[in-house]
């Protein structure tokens, strides 16, 4: 059910879910579980009424937070990591796309069978744009699933790649720092505790030296930094991550990161006391957002410099206490390649386009919804196809737009399709879980991030 109006929502809800002194109380777990937060998150994201869908999902969050499932930051475990108190596993750092409430429902499903706990969901600027989910819509459709499966713990939750645009940044630089930073603060305010800041896109390879080169880099990454820690909500210290390399250049170098850090440090420390820097880097390694489509459509190899990612943890780890490496554009991967991540202890890898992937190739996702969205993709988007690329590669590299034009249809698929594309998406998460280490870390986890439950202020409509 989609609630239409605020009447309707309090009328479902009653005997369920209850405000009492400026928060919920549940009366019945069994129920909530079974129909009330499919009815919820369907609203939090559907409804046409804007106040259902806010009242709907900040009764998602605090159900999760009475059921031990909110938003937390990853510092402290990052921090473990960073002074050797903890290693040997990877962080997945997953980009949800498509039917966002039930291919989250398959990670934890996952995460249970094997007790993970250090998983992250994130989702990037752009993704943000073309699969029509912005910070708030997100983080209740993934808490949403947490209740729903019964999962308890930490739900970390990121933005990923809040990237500075080169050209938009050269044009007018003022209007696009405003932008990130609005995004930022739209994102804490969701829930999102950790912030990847990507400013390695105003990197100039053609200053004299290295540290001319990342100065833009260094500059605005202290700045976001700066700019976090002012605005983070009392007892949470937001995990931010910088990067060097621009994902699909050129390799990164030791001396790059640690011209970089340097840099940053110094900058940051004119920002006033003793802020808290940044917990891991993302270098580049040989990757490319999404993989080299060939022109059959299918994904060509790649070869990751491991050593690079090796040294770089390395030194990030010993030099300056962060967590390690960040691998990026690693879900199209070959499987073997997952191995090496825990063994070079990067600390975290990010995958997107192989989730997306295993959804829009399910023999189980329906063939006259695919042909629909490649039409669409063929008529409304032709103009973003590169010269040279065939229909197959253009195909591959836009239909993650898809996921915006055509939501609500991916959400309304039959409970059969929904459930074989969740069991296909839960093998591979688990896949990843065990190549990655991650087996047991949920008690890892519980023991380094503490809970801080950020209070949220009961809306208007819940208070008439």
């Amino acid at each position: 059910m989609i609630y239409q109006t605020i009447d309707q929502l309090k009328q479902n809800i009653i005997d369920v879910l209850t405000i009492d002194t400026g928060d919920i109380v549940i009366s019945d777990e069994n129920r909530l579980r079974d129909v009330i937060i499919d009815d919820l998150v369907y609203s939090a994201i559907f409804s046409p009424d804007s106040e259902v869908r806010s009242t709907a999902r900040w009764l998602i969050r605090r159900a999760g937070a009475r059921l031990g499932c909110m938003a937390f930051s990853i510092q402290s475990l990052y921090d473990a990591m960073g002074s050797d108190k903890v290693s040997g596993f990877t962080v997945p750092a997953i980009n949800i796309r498509g039917i966002t409430y039930y291919s989250a429902q398959a990670v934890f499903r996952a995460a249970l069978k094997d007790k993970v706990g250090a998983f992250i969901f994130e989702i990037a600027r752009s993704e943000i744009g073309y699969t029509d989910q912005r910070p708030s819509e997100y983080v209740a459709a993934i808490t949403a699933a947490a209740i729903k499966i019964g999962y308890r713990g930490p739900l970390f939750l990121q933005g990923d790649h809040f990237q500075i645009n080169a050209k938009k940044y050269t044009d007018d630089p003022d209007t696009e720092i405003r932008a990130i930073k609005s995004l930022i603060r739209e994102a804490i305010e969701a829930g999102f505790y950790n912030i990847d800041i990507d400013a390695s896109t105003v990197v100039d390879l053609g200053g004299p030296t290295i540290r001319e080169q990342q100065e833009g880099n260094y500059s605005i990454t202290a700045d976001m930094t700066a700019m976090i820690r002012e605005i983070e909500p009392e007892g949470v210290t937001v995990s931010v991550g910088g990067e060097i390399g621009e994902i699909g250049d050129k390799n990164t170098t030791v001396e790059e990161f640690t011209v970089f850090m340097d840099s940053y440090l110094k900058e940051l420390l004119k920002k006033g006391g003793n802020l808290k820097g940044i917990s891991k880097i993302s270098i580049q390694t040989g990757t490319t957002h999404g993989g080299v489509p060939l022109p059959d459509g299918s994904i060509a190899e790649v070869q990751i410099d491991f050593d690079t990612l090796e040294r770089i943890s390395d030194v990030a780890r010993t030099g300056y206490g962060l967590s390690g490496a960040v691998q990026h554009g690693a879900s199209t991967l070959p499987n073997e390649a997952f191995d090496k991540f825990p063994e070079t202890r990067t600390s975290e890898i990010h995958l997107a386009t192989g989730f997306q992937n295993i959804i829009y190739d399910s023999k189980n996702f329906p063939a006259d919804l695919r042909d629909r969205i490649y039409a669409y993709i063929n008529t409304e988007l032709q103009s973003e196809k590169k010269e040279g690329d065939t229909e197959e590669q253009f195909i591959y590299k836009a239909r993650k737009k898809g996921f915006g034009r055509f939501k609500k249809d991916m959400w309304d698929f039959s409970p059969n399709v929904l459930k074989s594309i969740g069991t296909e998406l839960e093998d591979q998460f688990s896949f990843l879980f065990d190549k990655l280490n991650l087996s047991g870390t949920k008690d890892i986890v519980d023991r380094f991030v503490k809970p801080v439950d950020v209070p949220l202020e009961v809306p208007l409509s819940l208070r008439k």
